[in-house]
């Protein structure tokens, strides 16, 4: 699915944070009628038929229930859960399946923090990470390694920043692990947004958008989400940019910054020269 006129990218929303006082089956509808990519987030929590007789473009998925990267036991648990999370993404055609530095428990807090990572560990993950490379291979899809923060969101998150996740990435190079490159995430850990995108750009499978404070919508805060939008329109990305945040009041009006923030360089040249 390619996104209309309005935008150069392909442009997604997390069905998990809008519309949250509606069914999922009615988050899906309204964001498929929109023009919207859907995302979702633990699949074990969804009915699967449901999904798939949607009739929405999903963009990502959680692509693994329970595991770690850096550790044997955390590892062959995230190999054994990715591979059962590979028929469920075929099954509603999702493209990407979505891990972290470690598993995740329901509130987005780390199962096992760490307050420091060891070279060790760092070995280990490119190891597990190669395993799961292979995995992709073999069944055809595609895994996106996530930065997080831990100053806000998730404390104590092994390799929660973008350097570490384009580290692990280049580290295995293979085309069958991507970055999902979140910039609400990189804003709170490191900042330089566009230069981070210039950087990761080879890398990435996706990208995923919030402002700061408060994960909002574009527009909510300090984040300049036009200008990275014309930056990675010249940069030549025309891939998946996905809205991961929880509305600032109305769920309509936070899709429609969200659009706004991404129409790109010549959309915003057209709306600047009319005023």
């Amino acid at each position: 699915m390619s996104q209309t006129p309005e935008s150069p990218f392909q442009l997604a929303a997390c069905a998990e944070m809008l519309f949250a006082g509606l069914p999922m089956s009615e988050r899906i509808a309204r964001l498929t009628q929109g023009g919207f990519l859907v995302e979702i987030w633990d699949w074990t929590r969804h009915d699967i038929r449901a999904l798939a007789a949607s009739g929405a473009s999903f963009s990502s998925m959680t692509g693994y229930v329970t595991g770690r990267l850096a550790d044997d036991e955390g590892a062959d648990e995230l190999l054994r859960t990715a591979a059962q999370s590979i028929p469920i993404a075929k099954e509603i055609g999702c493209p990407r399946l979505n891990l972290h530095g470690t598993g995740l428990d329901g509130q987005g807090q780390a199962v096992v923090p760490a307050a420091t990572v060891t070279g060790p560990m760092w070995i280990k993950a490119v190891d597990t990470l190669k395993r799961i490379a292979d995995l992709g291979e073999r069944q055809g899809v595609t895994f996106v390694l996530e930065n997080l923060n831990e100053a806000v969101d998730h404390p104590g998150v092994p390799f929660a920043k973008a350097a570490d996740t384009i580290a692990l990435v280049e580290a295995v190079d293979r085309p069958t692990l991507r970055l999902n490159l979140d910039l609400y995430h990189a804003q709170i850990g490191e900042g330089n947004l566009i230069e981070l995108c210039r950087r990761a750009l080879p890398l990435i499978g996706e990208i995923q958008v919030a402002d700061v404070p408060g994960r909002h919508e574009p527009g909510t805060g300090e984040i300049a989400y036009p200008a990275i939008a014309r930056a990675l329109q010249a940069m030549g990305y025309r891939g998946v940019v996905g809205l991961e945040a929880w509305p600032e009041g109305d769920d309509e009006r936070a899709l429609q910054r969200f659009r706004e923030a991404f129409r790109g360089a010549d959309r915003h040249a057209t709306v600047t020269s009319a005023l």
